[in-house]
């Protein structure tokens, strides 16, 4: 049983090329599988609205409800109060709190114009997307935190509308948690939507549901299927896959925390991917055994899961030295990174690619999935070498902005009348020597 949960310890120095690139590998949603299994969903949505959503929620949810049933009542609100425990509550509105207060800080100024040379100003005008929707999942459990993490950004920005779409629950009611979350966050609108309809109804817009511009949210590979097959309607948001962390530990690492933070992500499923990465190949036997021990202490269900991110899709890794520990962290590009270490800002300069990095460990995965107040929706996929977390800035149009005068007109008249005679538009050339000419 022990050497079944024991993680798997690999060095970096002892992989072929091939076999190191393919630690980096790991599970991506593909939502191509299904997409044809999919597409018909979307198109009765589209056709049908609330009578397709009805059939669905019965269908896939095995939910009985009518289509006044789809939006949640106001007072349904009220009631969810009572329904979570009151320091759930209170947690709720401190992340609440924290998060939009460190998203506050990303709002760019509504116009910001520089003077390039006299008479020319030039910049950007941020515009807040029309509508927007945060999709919250509900298969693997409850997410008020999604809810949070989505909703909260988005009014920050001032997205007009923000509306919630998520799975009914077995009783055909919508989680409670994220009914307190949308309006601690500042959601009026809930609708009872999930998987690939859900989607479809805010791309399309139903009786009920309205048509919006755009969709945030992790979700099951019929929700990408559906996000691929509706792009052309609504926008979909960063790239979300299953779970993955990473943890940079040195010698100055607290081994049982390593192992205590290496555990969160890895416990939300079979598809999760783990690592922890060190040159000292010592700790990493210590942290295995710590491991095994902390397991015991987890439910059968998440044990397996665990097991399954440090054992089979991720591993321990021991690295030949700092410098080889820093490019297998880069080539990796995790979603969520921790730097366990008591100088753990030296570290930050060689590391590029990661959605979040979480400095030293006082610091760990839940705290910042929940309450510090960065978002939890992060690139996976190795996409965080190319995508930033979700934010504030996904919620806003950055329009470019000009404005001469005569004086910054006439300065780069010539300029631009050779430029467009070079590229052979004769109407770009005619605009400028035409004005000089007074016609």
């Amino acid at each position: 049983m022990t050497d079944a949960l024991r993680p798997r310890i690999l060095h970096l120095d002892g992989l072929t090329p091939l076999e190191r690139a393919a630690l980096c590998a790991r599970g991506v949603i593909d939502a191509s599988a299904f997409l044809e299994r999919a597409r018909p969903i979307v198109e009765a949505v589209r056709e049908e609205g609330d009578v397709a959503l009805v059939r669905f929620a019965a269908a896939f949810d095995k939910v009985t409800m009518t289509a006044d049933q789809i939006r949640v009542a106001p007072e349904d609100f009220d009631a969810a109060y009572g329904l979570v425990p009151g320091d759930v509550v209170a947690a709720i509105r401190e992340a609440a709190g924290n998060i939009r207060r460190v998203h506050e800080q990303q709002k760019p100024p509504a116009l910001d114009m520089i003077e390039v040379r006299p008479g020319v100003l030039a910049g950007d005008r941020y515009v807040p997307i029309g509508a927007v929707a945060c999709y919250v999942p509900r298969g693997k459990g409850s997410f008020p935190s999604v809810t949070l993490m989505t909703a909260i950004p988005a009014l920050v920005a001032g997205v007009p509308r923000v509306v919630v779409i998520t799975p009914p629950g077995p009783d055909g009611t919508c989680d409670a948690g994220t009914l307190v979350a949308a309006r601690e966050a500042g959601v009026t609108e809930v609708y009872l939507a999930g998987g690939a309809q859900g989607v479809a109804a805010v791309a399309y817009g139903t009786e009920t549901i309205p048509h919006c511009d755009k969709i945030v949210g992790p979700g099951s590979p019929w929700v990408g299927a559906a996000m691929e097959l509706c792009a052309e309607a609504i926008a979909p948001g960063p790239p979300a896959g299953p779970s993955e962390s990473m943890v940079l530990a040195d010698d100055t690492a607290d081994v049982r925390r390593v192992a205590l933070d290496l555990l969160v992500e890895a416990e939300h499923g079979a598809d999760s991917t783990t690592f922890l990465v060190t040159w000292d190949a010592e700790m990493a036997e210590r942290v295995a055994d710590c491991v095994v021990e902390l397991l015991g202490r987890l439910g059968e269900e998440r044990r397996g899961y665990a097991s399954q991110a440090l054992g089979v899709n991720g591993g321990l890794v021991v690295a030949a030295n700092r410098d080889d520990a820093l490019a297998f962290v880069n080539a990796f590009a995790a979603e969520h990174l921790q730097i366990a270490s008591t100088h753990s800002r030296d570290y930050l300069d060689a590391i590029t690619n990661a959605g979040e990095i979480l400095l030293g460990q006082d610091a760990p995965f839940s705290m910042a999935n929940f309450m510090i107040g960065v978002n939890a929706v992060l690139p996976t996929g190795g996409k965080a070498a190319t995508h930033s977390a979700l934010g504030v800035m996904d919620y806003i149009k950055r329009q470019s902005i000009a404005e001469l005068n005569s004086e910054g007109y006439a300065g780069l008249a010539d300029q631009t009348e050779a430029f467009a005679r070079y590229e052979g538009f004769d109407a770009h050339a005619l605009a400028i020597s035409a004005r000089r000419e007074g016609g």
